[in-house]
């Protein structure tokens, strides 16, 4: 029965144990040859005779021997009078050390080089903080009633805009990748009121930027019966504190990785779009917020709230989605600059200065999506299969989505999403 290497530790010394692994490490001394084992659990120190011809580091061996006790071997057992077995052939070297604590390769080597690499202990820590945190998202939601739900990737049309989808071959019918699942999630929020989806998303994004992909996994969640966008928000905030607390109880990865977890307070401070601007001294007029924008106001709520979280509510009509619910909120001008004419109930969720959420309220009647889409100079015709739920009854909703792997990027504050992408796709990467 094979041992694995942390479960060394708790072995009662004298016991013969079988580990199966990589080789991690070797150290030839004059008295003594050391090898380092690494399995998916951790570390296991190996001693064998000096001059034992070890196979080189990463290749896979299985180590027969005796757990004997050592205070100066990891977790105070090592395994002595070992055989040790190939089960490949010897590996190829790497392209950097995988045994030094700290992983010291370039992007473009990290990248070229990821089903290699992310062997790393501490590399491979982050991705464990991502699965961690979709255990928590999906535990929150479970908890809350919702129902998870798997949604096409081939579209008919485009989601959100037009611009930056991938067009496809489909049976010699044009078709999409799906920019998110928005409006399948809409759809059955009408079954079964509230959903959740972990998936990919793709945009056919231009921006050859730190935080942009063209492939990234979005952890979208939708809900009906609510009053506004500020149900909405209160839910994200239920599932950020489930995220973090999975990543807390999620092993060593936090340690591994130096992450530091944030606070999700009781209640997300909230700042109109209006004022937002007003506090970045931006012009009034600004449609939008640019990312040196998100990073004073992720300054700004540390300093006035002690929050790595700043929701910022209110954003124009003319950034949102056509599916974007109008302002219905109480929000009072504080100067002639804080105007809240096409405002709408949706909400960015800022993380640390790096807008993480997107979210907010729908349209929810049939006669309010032939308006809108009318005033942007579109047929509802052409929206037939999705608009059919809302001319059946659709209850008043709303929703949001996490970006993975920007969410990972701010919880080890790594400078680059990449840095913490299993895969990444962007404008110039299609390997491996």
């Amino acid at each position: 029965m094979r041992t694995l290497c942390t479960d060394l530790t708790t072995t009662t010394p004298g016991t013969e144990v079988t580990l199966e692994g990589w080789v991690h490490r070797r150290r030839e001394l004059a008295r003594v040859t050391f090898l380092v084992l690494r399995d998916r659990s951790g570390l296991a120190q190996v001693v064998l005779p000096a001059g034992t011809d070890v196979p080189p580091e990463e290749t896979v061996v299985r180590v027969t021997g005796t757990a004997t006790a050592n205070a100066q071997a990891p977790g105070g057992v090592e395994v002595t009078g070992a055989v040790v077995e190939p089960l490949t052939e010897p590996a190829a070297t790497p392209p950097v050390e995988l045994w030094r604590p700290t992983l010291d390769a370039s992007l473009p080597t990290l990248l070229d080089h990821a089903p290699v690499l992310w062997r790393h202990p501490a590399q491979r820590a982050r991705w464990e903080l991502a699965a961690a945190s979709l255990r928590g998202f999906r535990a929150t939601l479970d908890g809350l009633g919702f129902t998870e739900i798997a949604t096409p990737k081939f579209v008919e049309s485009a989601t959100e805009s037009g611009a930056n989808v991938f067009a496809v071959d489909y049976f010699g019918r044009p078709a999409y990748l799906a920019q998110s699942p928005q409006f399948y999630k809409q759809q059955l929020v009408g079954v079964f009121e509230r959903v959740y989806e972990v998936g990919p998303v793709f945009r056919a994004e231009p921006h050859d930027t730190v935080r942009h992909l063209a492939e990234y996994r979005s952890l979208d969640v939708e809900l009906g019966f609510i009053r506004d966008h500020r149900d909405v928000l209160a839910v994200l905030r239920e599932v950020l504190a489930g995220m973090v607390a999975a990543v807390a109880s999620g092993g060593d990865a936090v340690a591994r990785t130096g992450a530091r977890l944030p606070v999700v307070p009781a209640e997300i401070p909230v700042v109109h779009f209006a004022e937002a601007l007003e506090l970045v001294g931006a012009p009034a007029d600004e449609p939008d917020l640019a990312p040196e924008h998100e990073r004073a106001l992720g300054a700004w709520a540390l300093a006035e709230h002690g929050s790595d979280f700043l929701a910022v509510e209110g954003y124009p009509m003319a950034k949102r989605p056509f599916y974007t619910h109008p302002w219905t909120g109480g929000f009072e001008a504080r100067s002639a600059r804080t105007s809240t004419t096409e405002a709408t109930n949706s909400f960015d969720l800022l993380f640390r200065g790096l807008e993480l959420v997107t979210g907010g309220q729908r349209l929810h009647r049939a006669s309010a999506y032939d308006e809108a889409l009318r005033a942007r100079g579109e047929d509802p015709a052409d929206y037939a299969s999705y608009l059919q739920a809302f001319r059946h009854g659709m209850p008043p909703h709303g929703g949001f989505a996490i970006g993975l792997e920007r969410w990972v990027g701010r919880l080890v504050e790594a400078t680059n999403v990449r840095e913490v992408t299993l895969f990444p796709r962007d404008l110039h990467r299609l390997s491996p």
